[in-house]
């Protein structure tokens, strides 16, 4: 079998791939409708899901790929 030459390993991948789920998750959670309507002023930019709940799993995903890129990856040979 051929011996590729990837710097990073199959769990270092997998965590990446999870971290860059969260962040896609985050900013998802972040939109909706603006404040800015025609009827008046929206409350619903104040909420929880929106200030406190997105950001923290963007954060989370961020701080997820650094550990996913330093995780240390073992190179046997078999």
């Amino acid at each position: 079998m051929k011996k590729s030459n990837f710097a990073l390993g199959k769990l270092n991948f997998v965590v990446c791939g999870v971290a860059v789920l969260l962040v896609v998750i985050g900013f998802m959670l972040m939109g909706g409708e603006s404040s800015s309507i025609e009827s008046g002023f929206n409350p619903d930019i104040f909420s929880t899901r929106r200030i406190v709940i997105a950001p923290m799993l963007c954060l989370i995903g961020f701080l997820m790929m650094i550990v996913g890129i330093l995780l240390p990856h073992n190179k046997t040979d078999e």
